[in-house]
């Protein structure tokens, strides 16, 4: 399996200098939000984002070296600095305690402290935006935050009414993770001057990678042995239907549907019936019929890429591809 230190390797320098430009840009005033702030900026997981901002200025710039530059490490930090506050909102409201296996913000300072974190962390990234000039990027990057809250709401309607058809289900992951990749990958293209028409070729790719992104970690909350850092069937427990129970119920009988909902109602309170849902779910194909949809959405992607010349970042992107598709965390 291609690792993402692999991926990186292109990029090692790029990826070096966004790190120093984050740490320098982004510190606080006060000891306790300074060490709020070091918290949750230090679990930052896998970086895919900033790296996707980066390989996609590294394959689109005219001119060697070009994807190091300040305003590609901008654009980087605009699109990752979202993600980080939409982690910490995110665990506020799912009441989470874990984040990638260690406390989350809200677990280790009350939620009500991770919230004002959380929009710390997005008024910072606004604001280091918009005092560096480069209002294109900020423009271009400022559309997903409202996806954001859009698909959010959505996905606790449909949770509170346990009612999701895939149409839905499509329209809010596009919402809360395709169109935040799609940014990343666009605005690395608009941050080194490509055409309009390469950055909007490189929005398609990233979405389709976001669709495959989400869908791959909606199977893995089914799968125990999956090292995610969350508890397993987290969105049963929440009430969640996700691709992979969606695609059961889609062609359920009456009387297996009515099953299945009872036993979702059940399992915020009851370990029997997330287990017991879990498994109905993989022996009706619920899990394969969810990993089909998602490599439809990776060979997408791959396609996308089929105008550029081959160069390490071309392949590296594939590899991105190919890593989205058989991770396990």
């Amino acid at each position: 399996m291609i690792t993402l230190e692999e991926i990186r390797k292109p990029v090692t320098a790029e990826l070096a200098a966004f790190d120093e430009f984050v740490e320098r840009q982004f510190t606080a005033e006060g000891e306790l939000l300074s060490d709020m702030l070091r918290y949750a900026l230090s679990s930052r997981g896998k970086g895919i984002r900033p790296l996707l901002v980066i390989l996609s200025a590294a394959m689109n710039a005219s001119v060697k070296g070009a994807a190091g530059g300040r305003r590609t490490s901008l654009a980087a930090m605009l699109v990752e600095m979202i993600h980080v506050a939409s982690l910490i909102h995110d665990d506020v409201i799912d009441e989470a305690d874990t984040r990638r296996g260690r406390p989350s913000v809200n677990a280790r300072w009350q939620s009500h402290k991770a919230v004002i974190l959380g929009d710390y962390v997005l008024a910072k990234n606004m604001n280091i935006g918009l005092q560096s000039g480069q209002f294109d990027l900020v423009t271009h990057v400022c559309g997903s935050m409202a996806a954001l809250c859009e698909g959010e709401v959505l996905q606790d309607e449909c949770a509170a009414e346990r009612s999701m058809t895939l149409k839905t289900y499509l329209e809010i992951i596009h919402k809360k993770t395709a169109s935040l990749l799609g940014v990343a990958a666009s605005v690395g293209a608009l941050a080194v001057g490509a055409t309009r028409d390469r950055v909007a070729t490189m929005r398609r790719f990233g979405e389709s990678l976001g669709m495959a992104f989400q869908i791959q970690d909606d199977i893995l909350d089914y799968t125990p042995s999956a090292q995610t850092g969350k508890p397993a069937c987290n969105d049963l427990r929440e009430g969640k239907i996700t691709l992979p129970l969606l695609a059961v119920l889609e062609h359920a009988s009456e009387e297996l549907r009515a099953d299945l909902l009872g036993r979702l109602a059940r399992c915020r309170e009851d370990d029997a019936a997330v287990e017991s849902l879990r498994r109905t779910v993989e022996e009706e194909g619920g899990l394969a019929a969810a990993a089909t949809a998602m490599q439809g959405y990776i060979t997408r992607a791959v396609e996308m890429l089929a105008d550029y010349e081959e160069s390490d970042y071309r392949s590296a992107l594939v590899n991105l591809c190919a890593f989205i598709a058989e991770r396990d965390r």
